[in-house]
């Protein structure tokens, strides 16, 4: 407990510029705090290409192979350890993502971030200068704890700062920026594929890595802490006035800025009387709300998406195409999963997370029986000029899959898992379902190689089966999220997050009237020195408190111009 206090924060400094208040900042924190997660769809694509260039086999695995042997196959990589090199990750983001839980709670959403990208930085160095496999495995897995931290801390950042009604838009733009990074990464990998043979052709994108991973790291030390977090640890003021700034240009008299921090003030304080979630609480208390945490995050991997993307070139090449072609229509297929996440951003807030799910099922489903046929029908063709035609339906069943996968599964799991559980759970919960994500990425991808070997296209239509499934578990289990602030999901439930909200409103017209007079240079007025009714109408000051108020703010912007 004396580590705990020693640790937590004690105070609170913005660091953010003025001129940055309202709308630019809520949408620069969103956007720069998701290079997070463009780091991780990164790794995915640079991991993939560098599995079909015959330097990057030969310094990991010991093997002298052609560039027709990669073509057919026949590399004489064993798959297991193939598998072992790609899934490292994923188990050390697994450990992180439960770490990240008491990480998040402890020192904010902002410091995880910081301690991510932090990890990631020396991740990329190390897989820079990786002399063996054994090297590259290390880094691997020094990257899963900065990818297993970042993917459990943004979406709640994410969720924490947005709007009510725009949820689905914020959580949209962290996924968004995830394709982006997979994308960048597939052009790079094919930018950087013209260097062979010389292994700058492999370890050029990880140059690129490393300063992705610095630009996040300078990020966080201007990026505002969320107010729900502030608000739990003391810096109530703080939280209304990062409310404000996030929300409503700077003004903490907006009637619906104190509406919304009453709300959160309301829940912190029946949190704080039932004290932080346990972990068995989390499951007795909260027990559908961890069905869907769970759930969801388990079908976004067996639907298919990972044993898509970090195969993808060497699928490509498997279908009948050339290595060059293979990373060149790969770099294609990003930029379509990217464009599949823009529905999302506009229409998931609108239309409802369950109804996007469910299509996603079926599209899905549609998908994969097309790519795992024409993959059957490609399987009977001899290699070469015969297999063309196959190979590009192949590719266009493949673009139909990753669009579909990134307006419905790709951003509904990580929309989903961040927002249903209440604060006093909220960090427990998201590690919950974030680590179910890569217990499950590292299932598929430690088994996509050898099944692939055994089964050919036949594991497409286990795919399929998954995808049928979760279309029955979203059907009967899932209740609509969309419409409803962070506070009111407990009547969706059905469990009780706080008390009435009189008394939290009351403290939120407090918290503005203090802040309004001590930026006017008044005296603040204690509780025993008024009585405050229980509305959210604001204060409205007398002619000389408001000239005084804007004389204040006159100075203080002087006083700014000054300095600069």
């Amino acid at each position: 407990m004396t580590l705990i206090m020693f640790l937590r924060p004690k105070t609170y400094t913005a660091r953010y510029p003025q001129w940055m208040v309202g709308r630019p900042l809520l949408y620069m924190s969103s956007a720069l705090a998701s290079l997070g997660d463009a780091m991780f769809g990164y790794g995915q694509g640079s991991i993939a290409s560098a599995q079909v260039q015959p330097s990057f086999i030969l310094r990991m695995f010991g093997k002298e192979v052609t560039m027709a042997q990669i073509q057919a196959g026949q590399t004489g990589v064993d798959p297991f350890l193939q598998a072992i090199t790609v899934s490292c990750l994923n188990l050390t983001a697994l450990l992180a993502s439960f770490i990240a839980a008491y990480l998040c709670d402890l020192l904010g959403r902002r410091m995880s971030v910081r301690i991510g990208g932090v990890m990631y930085f020396i991740a990329a160095l190390i897989q820079i200068f990786a002399p063996n496999l054994g090297a590259l495995i290390a880094g691997r897995c020094i990257q899963g704890l900065g990818v297993g931290i970042l993917s459990m801390t943004v979406p709640i950042l994410q969720c924490e700062i947005a709007p009510a009604h725009a949820r689905g838009l914020f959580v949209s733009i962290e996924y968004i920026c995830l394709n982006i990074g997979y994308a960048v990464s597939a052009w790079v990998g094919y930018g950087f594929f013209f260097a062979m043979p010389s292994e700058i052709s492999w370890r050029g994108p990880y140059i690129v890595q490393a300063a992705v991973a610095l630009v996040l790291i300078v990020w966080t030390f201007f990026l505002p802490e969320t107010p729900r977090w502030l608000a739990q640890n003391g810096f109530q003021k703080e939280a209304l006035v990062t409310l404000a700034d996030l929300h409503g240009a700077g003004n903490v008299s907006d009637p619906k800025i104190l509406a919304t921090y009453a709300e959160i003030v309301g829940a912190v304080e029946f949190e704080a009387r039932m004290g932080q979630a346990s972990w068995r609480q989390l499951f007795t208390q909260y027990t559908r709300r961890c069905i869907v945490g769970i759930t969801c995050q388990m079908f976004a991997q067996l639907n298919g998406i990972n044993a898509i993307l970090y195969f993808l070139p060497s699928n490509l090449t498997r279908a009948g195409f050339t290595i060059s072609r293979s990373l060149l229509y790969s770099g294609a297929c990003a930029l379509i999963y990217c464009s599949g996440t823009i529905p999302a951003m506009f229409l998931i807030d609108r239309f409802g997370r369950r109804a996007f799910l469910l299509f996603g099922s079926v599209a899905l489903a549609a998908s994969l029986s097309i790519v795992g046929g024409l993959q059957y029908y490609a399987d009977s063709l001899p290699l070469g000029s015969a297999r063309v035609s196959a190979a590009d339906a192949i590719f266009f069943g493949v673009c139909l899959y990753l669009f579909f996968f990134g307006a419905t599964w790709g951003p509904g799991p990580w929309l989903l898992g961040a927002e249903i559980f209440p604060l006093r759970a909220r960090a427990k919960g998201m590690s919950l379902s974030t680590g179910t994500n890569w217990l499950f990425n590292f299932i598929v991808a430690f088994i996509t190689p050898p099944l692939f070997n055994a089964i050919n296209a036949g594991y497409y239509f286990v795919l399929v089966g998954f995808c049928i499934i979760s279309f029955a578990v979203v059907w009967f289990i899932y209740p609509e999220t969309a419409h409803h602030t962070l506070e009111d999901l407990g009547e969706v439930f059905g469990d009780k997050v706080m008390d009435d909200e009189g008394p939290a409103r009351e403290k939120a017209q407090r918290s503005a009237n203090a802040i309004q007079r001590e930026r006017s240079g008044l005296p603040v007025i204690t509780d025993s020195e008024t009585t405050l009714r229980p509305s959210m109408s604001p204060i409205i000051p007398t002619a000389k408190e408001q000239g005084s108020i804007v004389m204040k703010e006159r100075c203080s912007v002087s006083t700014m111009e000054s300095d600069v």
